[in-house]
């Protein structure tokens, strides 16, 4: 427990900011800078955690906690208001603080109408991410899994393009279909524990003893993974993805891509394989097929694309088969690659989508062949195209290689095949980065346009994540010396 609720300050500062904003509707200069110092304020709360990540106690059930917050809420039913940070979720919290703050600068000048809903929108589905990630309690958890998709719903439907009203009801069903078979099976885990133990509650460290068959474990364990694989996404549970990316604004495609994917991947560590072990290893070979399926279709069909904003979020659909690769092997070191590859993933092909949707802003278009020839015209922004480029196709020196290759080497003891194929899927990535690179920046102009280059806001965000992704290449030891702990208990590979 802490003397001051840290954790609930940044789980709910970001609502108290968003709701702030509301009055300021008409308001646009304020409300933006509002949004600017919400976002901020929360990351600065973040980053204290930091200064206590060598700190941790091995709490109940293979927890190493840093923090806790532990309150009866609704106790007839067993109902807890219990938020915990451990190595796992600090990360994870980091990364939504500061993929937020990206988000706001990126709609700095891009949203010009409802501007105060907008950042709104993207303050309160912080919360709600936020609380995803520090909830310990189930019902808590899925409260705040649902209250995330509101606000993507809305800001898909509202300041999205093209079919944005197809692809955000397609959003919606997809996640809310998974959601609610997960709903059941909570209500059905909390109710078989209460019949064994005769203590009603949704507690997660209690519910971690729960004994349950091997039939009854398959199911319920079916039903948590197909709301998490549906926002990993897992192939064939994939195809909201591409809609919902391009046809959302800049902002939403890097918090769709940087946090919301990260989610569904953070539930299968954090509750489907620790709460049904046995159903989990029993699946572990479809995991695998999966995810490597993943990895070599989205792969491919990104090289097919001509729209810049789709060909990076099929590429999304591999590097998130990667995390899923890390996930079902569940050996120390591939989770802490797959850990690691999630933060990765959400510097990288955030930074993309911001990248693409300054072109968009410019150019009105995110065709390839409507581009060439950006090199000699832009040069900083070329710069950047090329550098999370490279980033995002693996290049050595830079955070995804990290990732990948570990992720890879903590797979093959468990899976050789699979990790043959899954570097059959770098090379496909790599190829597509090429073109893409090759086409848009290289080749003779196609079509005369004026552009400018980065403005001096865009310059300074982008070089916070490219500084952010070289750390992260170069330098990945803290990352997975702060998840140690807690992935060798979860894993069963021993005291820390």
């Amino acid at each position: 427990m802490m003397a001051y609720p840290l954790l609930s300050i940044v789980v709910f500062l970001p609502l108290v900011g968003g709701l702030a904003l509301l009055p300021f509707w008409k308001r646009e200069g304020l409300a933006r800078w509002i949004a600017l110092v919400t976002a901020l304020a929360e990351l600065a709360v973040c980053s204290l955690f930091i200064s206590r990540a060598g700190s941790a106690t091995t709490g109940p059930s293979g927890f190493a906690f840093l923090f806790v917050e532990d309150y009866s809420w609704i106790g007839r039913l067993g109902i807890r208001y219990t938020l915990g940070l451990d190595g796992i979720n600090l990360l994870m919290v980091l990364l939504t603080a500061f993929i937020t703050a990206i988000a706001v600068l990126v709609s700095w000048r891009g949203i010009e109408e409802r501007v105060a809903l907008h950042f709104a929108a993207i303050l309160v589905m912080e919360t709600g991410i936020m609380g995803v990630f520090l909830a310990l309690d189930l019902v808590l958890f899925y409260l705040f899994w649902e209250v995330m998709l509101v606000p993507m719903f809305i800001l898909i439907g509202i300041w999205g393009h093209g079919r944005r009203i197809y692809s955000a009801v397609k959003f919606f069903l997809y996640t809310l279909a998974g959601s609610l078979l997960m709903l059941l099976a909570i209500i059905a885990l909390y109710l078989i524990h209460g019949a064994q133990s005769g203590s009603y509650t949704f507690a997660l460290p209690a519910l971690l003893q729960t004994h349950l068959d091997p039939t009854t474990a398959g199911w319920l364990f079916a039903a948590f993974l197909l709301a998490f694989a549906i926002k990993v996404p897992l192939f064939p549970l994939h195809t909201w993805l591409p809609d919902a990316h391009t046809d959302a604004p800049t902002a939403g495609s890097v918090i769709l891509a940087g946090l919301l994917l990260k989610t569904g991947a953070y539930g299968l560590i954090r509750f489907g394989f620790p709460l049904f072990p046995q159903a989990a290893r029993a699946s572990a070979t479809l995991l695998f097929i999966l995810a490597v399926i993943g990895i070599v279709y989205g792969s491919w069909v990104a090289y097919a694309q001509r729209d810049m904003k789709r060909l990076v979020a099929y590429s999304s659909v591999g590097h998130m088969g990667f995390v899923a690769l890390g996930i079902a092997a569940w050996t120390p070191l591939a989770l802490s690659g797959a850990i690691l590859q999630m933060v990765n993933h959400g510097v990288t092909t955030g930074a993309l989508f911001a990248l693409v949707g300054m072109l968009d802003e410019r150019a009105a278009t995110r065709e390839i062949d409507a581009y060439g020839g950006l090199w000699g015209k832009v040069p900083m922004l070329s710069f950047f195209f090329l550098f999370f480029a490279m980033a995002s196709a693996g290049l050595p020196g830079l955070n995804n290689f990290a990732g990948e290759f570990i992720i890879l080497t903590g797979t093959f003891p468990v899976a050789p095949w699979a990790v043959v194929l899954g570097f059959f899927g770098v090379v496909l990535g790599l190829i597509y980065v090429v073109r893409l690179v090759q086409e848009v920046l290289f080749v003779r102009e196609r079509t005369a346009m004026p552009l400018a280059d980065l403005s001096l806001r865009e310059g300074a965000l982008l070089t916070v994540l490219a500084v952010t992704a070289l750390y992260l290449g170069v330098h990945p030891s803290p990352v997975l010396e702060l998840v140690r702990a807690p992935v060798q208990l979860l894993s069963g590979g021993g005291a820390p």
